[in-house]
């Protein structure tokens, strides 16, 4: 990506900058912000939960400490509409799925969640009840995972609502878990269901039935595995969280770590809303691979060396986290995907970036 021209903390309005303009009725009683600094303390402020490294708001930058003995770990994702979510997505959700996504990242290194960067570019008219709705998604999530804003950057945009944050999170010095760090023998291990969140997708097309709107939920505001990073770093070799597709991710751990995967498919985790769907399949060894290469699950896959397979399922099971063994690393590269002894690996594992 470019490097932005503007510090990582709110910046100066300008005139060009006219995010916090009267774009029309407000759907709110309130009466609109008069500026970007009135916006600031009316919806982005309180985001910051009184952290002081946010300063308020008030500078064009964080200030953050030093934590001795541990180290930083930063992680970043985008989310535009009509691309990662469906254009008419209520904005407080795609707020606490944007806090969810990067909660995943930080999980996978193993790392406590500290704080985040926003920066958003709001479509030229969006109107204040739309900032409102979004900044609420964020302050709901920011309480529930205990996370503040520390600072970010807002602009207007003829093109789609576009959205990015960058997060922190501290792990003690050296013990972040890596993609790479798998060896032959370890047991491939993942938390969690598989297959849901794509699922969720289809049917919030109307593709798939889901009478209780479980796998619905499961795809707008997956559960990022927080609670996973003790386990993961007393016992796993490798990991990464499930987002481009459980076959996706494992090889990635694979290639990253120089050998090869085993993905079991009989052996999926699955919730009864993603058995309920397989039972409707004509071919089973094809729907468990959709399962296995959707995407969205935001579950954690990772190495884990066979002596401490059960201590990582009883650590796991402590924090209210059930994990499943699904296959094993070997001699070789790449990943081999099968179902009842046969080979069924696809061409496409999982979501490709362009």
């Amino acid at each position: 990506m470019a490097p932005s021209t503007q510090s990582p903390a709110m910046h100066e309005p300008d005139e060009d900058d006219d995010w916090f303009a009267d774009d029309g009725p407000s759907e709110t009683t309130a009466p609109p912000p008069a500026n970007e600094f009135d916006h600031i303390a009316r919806f982005l402020r309180p985001l910051t939960r009184g952290d002081p490294v946010a300063l308020d708001l008030l500078d064009d930058a964080a200030v953050l400490p030093s934590r001795p003995g541990y180290d930083l770990v930063i992680t970043k994702d985008a989310l535009v509409a009509g691309v990662h979510f469906l254009a008419d997505e209520a904005l407080d959700v795609v707020a606490r799925r944007l806090l969810r996504t990067n909660l995943s990242d930080l999980a996978a290194k193993g790392a406590e969640p500290y704080g985040y960067f926003l920066a958003v570019g709001w479509p030229s008219g969006a109107d204040v009840a739309s900032r409102e709705t979004f900044a609420r998604g964020l302050a709901e999530d920011g309480a529930a995972f205990d996370i503040s804003l520390l600072g970010g950057d807002t602009v207007t945009t003829s093109g789609p609502f576009v959205v990015s944050a960058t997060f922190l999170g501290w792990v003690p010095s050296g013990a972040a878990v890596l993609r790479r760090g798998a060896k032959p023998g370890d047991r491939l291990m993942v938390s969690g269901t598989i297959g849901d969140g794509w699922l969720g997708l289809m049917a919030q097309w109307g593709e798939v039935l889901d009478e209780d709107s479980s796998l619905l939920k499961r795809y707008r505001q997956p559960e990022p595995r927080v609670g996973l990073r003790d386990a993961l770093r007393a016992h796993a070799h490798a990991a990464a969280d499930v987002s481009d597709g459980l076959l996706a991710d494992s090889s990635h751990l694979a290639k990253a770590s120089g050998c090869r995967v085993r993905v079991d498919l009989e052996r999926l985790p699955l919730s009864p809303g993603a058995m309920a769907w397989l039972e409707t399949q004509p071919e089973d060894s094809e729907a468990r691979l959709a399962l296995a290469s959707g995407g969205d699950d935001y579950e954690i896959v990772c190495a884990v060396d066979p002596a401490d397979a059960w201590a990582f399922r009883v650590a796991a099971a402590a924090v209210g986290i059930k994990v499943s063994e699904i296959g094993e690393f070997v001699e070789g590269e790449g990943i081999l995907a099968y179902y009842k002894r046969k080979d069924v690996t696809p061409t496409k594992l999982g979501w490709l970036h362009g």
